[in-house]
């Protein structure tokens, strides 16, 4: 008996579900070589993107510098980054705090320190720039427990409310009498119109300063 197998035998017909599920092996091969490839590629060139990121992390360091000065007496010696402000030196690296940062802009007095007997803004001064100078902030103006004549004057005076503009107050007027600006109260209101007190205790300033200077 002989059998037909010409029927069986025959490859499916073109456009059946069976021909267009099963990838042929000339697909395959080039499928997995692309993917392969990609994930090659991205290795590297990731790996490339990482190392020129680091690089260009250590190319972009900030420079920094040593400073030595004397605050409040006492010789510090400090290396900080190029730009850092006398405000932040204070603050941040000697644990100074009491000079205050108000609007970091030399508009306010806020942070109002003595830079060899002369007022500055210590947000505009660049701490690299004061090599061998001497500095006095609101931490240095008492001796012991004896305040300066000032910090009691504005006591006595009940020269402040909130208390935050009081540093930078205090060492503007001590440079202000220093200075000898202090003929009569519109002469200290104009010598000292550069640190702003929100509160609004100008007059009670004014007087605490005259006062003080008076003593002189």
């Amino acid at each position: 008996m002989t059998t037909d197998l010409s029927e069986s035998a025959a490859p499916p017909p073109t456009g059946s579900s069976e021909s267009s599920s099963a990838p042929s092996r000339r697909t395959f091969i080039a499928t997995s070589t692309a993917v392969g490839g990609a994930v090659v590629a991205g290795g590297v060139i990731g790996g490339s993107y990482l190392a020129g990121s680091a690089e260009a992390a250590a190319a972009g360091a900030s420079p920094s510098s040593q400073v030595s000065l004397t605050v409040n007496g006492m010789r510090r010696t400090v290396t900080v980054d190029n730009r850092t402000s006398l405000l932040d030196l204070l603050r941040e690296h000697l644990d100074l705090t009491g000079s205050k940062k108000g609007c970091n802009a030399g508009a306010c007095g806020a942070c109002t320190v003595l830079v060899d007997g002369q007022r500055v803004n210590s947000c505009l001064t660049l701490a690299v720039r004061l090599e061998g100078a001497e500095v006095t902030t609101i931490e240095g103006l008492a001796r012991g427990d004896r305040l300066h004549p000032l910090q009691q004057a504005f006591i006595d005076e009940d020269a402040f409310q909130c208390g935050y503009c009081t540093p930078g107050q205090i060492l503007s007027g001590v440079g202000c009498i220093q200075e000898g600006h202090t003929g009569s109260a519109e002469e200290i209101q104009e010598w000292m119109s550069g640190n702003i007190c929100r509160c609004g205790c100008y007059v009670k300033i004014v007087r605490a300063v005259e006062q003080t200077a008076a003593r002189k």
